[in-house]
């Protein structure tokens, strides 16, 4: 009884405003499940559809493509909802950013997996790398900066 009662009290906040946020996030979360829900089922089913007309071949350039996009469409979905649960369970700015680098670098390199390498000109194919690439850096940056405040609270210990 005493963990509902602490779990109701961290879910409510100490303000108003904290429990309008706790609510939100709870409805994004229960948004978000179904989304990956049915893009999950879509990919299954896309994936067995495929498999049934003969047409999942390792060499065909369509196919593929198309499969890795739904599949990182579903791994931006899940990377969102463990987002909205990190937000509610922590405070610290940075986990945040984080997050937010994360899914932009899925969600671009999910870009660069689904372009038609026919259809898009150089300029547009460096602009999608470079991205990755800037991304990339700057979610590296921010882990390490994570890395060294974590660092710089943990008190040394003696070995032995």
């Amino acid at each position: 009884m005493a963990d509902y009662h602490t779990a109701l009290r961290r879910f409510i906040g100490n303000t108003l405003y904290e429990t309008f946020e706790h609510l939100v996030m709870l409805v994004l979360t229960l948004v978000i499940v179904i989304l990956i829900g049915f893009a999950t089922w879509h990919l299954v089913m896309a994936t067995i559809g495929l498999i049934q007309t003969g047409e999942l071949d390792p060499a065909n350039p369509v196919v593929y493509p198309a499969i890795f996009g739904m599949f990182f469409t579903v791994l931006i979905g899940l990377e969102f909802k463990r987002s909205f649960l990190i937000v509610t369970s922590s405070q610290a700015s940075i986990v945040r950013i984080r997050s937010i680098i994360l899914i932009g670098l899925l969600a671009t390199l999910r870009k660069f997996i689904v372009l038609d390498l026919k259809e898009i000109n150089v300029g547009e194919t460096i602009a999608v790398a470079a991205a990755i690439l800037a991304l990339g850096l700057v979610y590296w940056l921010v882990r390490d900066q994570e890395r060294r405040a974590t660092e710089a609270h943990v008190p040394d210990t003696p070995i032995g």
